[in-house]
């Protein structure tokens, strides 16, 4: 048994964390807070001049010196990204102790390649502003991002950062080991990519590997490998956005006889509303509904949007990012 020395000397060396945060992440932020008494909610000014430029004022900034200190940030559109990162840009200048942006959806992280010259990878030029983020007192920025597109995208920052990729994975596990049928699951991937990218973290369930191939003009998606007949399939991705391969997968895995089909993404992006293909209409064939569909609140947006609506259902980072604060 520990003693209450050992238990008070391991307390104190835990950071206690300052957490500042944008206006589309005050639900989060209250959620990891809620997860320790070593992190305190620390709030913005966000107004507007008439012109509609920012007039920012960073509340407690004499408080903070000497201290540990985090932003949660969320671009979830380029109108946005200006007003957070000149927060961004003058939190760690206010002599704190460490600073720390958690940064749950990298948006650019899909623009990581050149396919012809004239191409730009946006991944690379949002790596370029995070990566000017000044150092503060504690040295370089700790830069927490959970699921980026591309494991390589490291390499995007320079020195002034520190990423620190994590992942939502082990919230997903932990849901499909509470199912009623978490003995007949099978995981599946819509592609190679999403293979490679989580294969590993989900070896302990069976799996099928989808592939689009070509069909004269068209791109059809098959089965590669894996067989779904008779399992609950849930299909594992990193973000959707329009849904169009998710559903093509649902299709395929439904005719090859799945017993039902699940999702889970990381980030729920659905830019205009696309998440309402997924909802189930009055009179629409249960053959071609999704049973769960699971993501994390990495896009607050689309958290609010889809609230109380089947089959989606939000598993929150606010305990890994909790734990992240402490790294």
């Amino acid at each position: 048994m520990e003693d209450k020395r050992e238990i008070k000397a391991k307390k104190s060396q835990k950071k206690q964390v300052h957490l500042f945060y944008c206006v589309e992440c005050e639900e989060l932020a209250r959620k990891v807070a809620a997860q320790s008494d070593l992190i305190t909610l620390q709030c913005i000014n966000w107004r507007n001049f008439a012109d509609g430029w920012p007039n920012l004022y960073i509340n407690s900034a004499h408080d903070i010196r000497g201290q540990h200190v985090a932003f949660l940030a969320s671009f979830s559109s380029p109108g946005v990204i200006f007003e957070q990162i000149s927060v961004i840009y003058a939190l760690p200048r206010l002599f704190v102790a460490s600073f720390t942006l958690v940064f749950p959806f990298f948006p650019t992280g899909s623009f990581e390649r050149m396919e012809e010259e004239g191409d730009v990878a946006t991944a690379f030029t949002m790596a370029r502003i995070l990566s000017n983020i000044p150092t503060s007192r504690g040295g370089p920025t700790s830069l927490v991002i959970y699921d980026i597109h591309a494991l390589q995208e490291r390499f995007y920052f320079s020195d002034h950062v520190l990423p620190l990729f994590e992942t939502g994975i082990p919230l997903l596990k932990q849901r499909l080991h509470q199912l009623p049928d978490a003995n007949n699951i099978v995981i599946a991937f819509p592609d190679d990519g999403a293979w490679k990218r989580f294969h590993k973290m989900l070896d302990d369930f069976p799996t099928v590997v989808c592939a689009k191939v070509r069909e004269g003009d068209k791109r059809i998606v098959r089965i590669k490998e894996g067989n779904p007949a008779g399992c609950h399939v849930v299909i594992v991705d990193d973000l959707v956005q329009s849904g169009g391969t998710l559903i093509e997968c649902q299709k395929v895995l439904a005719a090859h006889g799945a017993a039902k089909v699940s999702a889970y993404v990381t980030h729920g992006v659905f830019p205009k509303g696309s998440w309402e293909r997924f909802t189930l209409k009055n009179g629409e064939n249960m053959e071609n509904a999704f049973a769960n569909f699971w993501i994390t609140d990495s896009c607050p947006l689309t958290v609010k949007a889809i609230a109380n609506k089947a089959p989606f259902e939000v598993l929150s980072l606010a305990g890994s990012i909790a734990d992240a604060l402490q790294i």
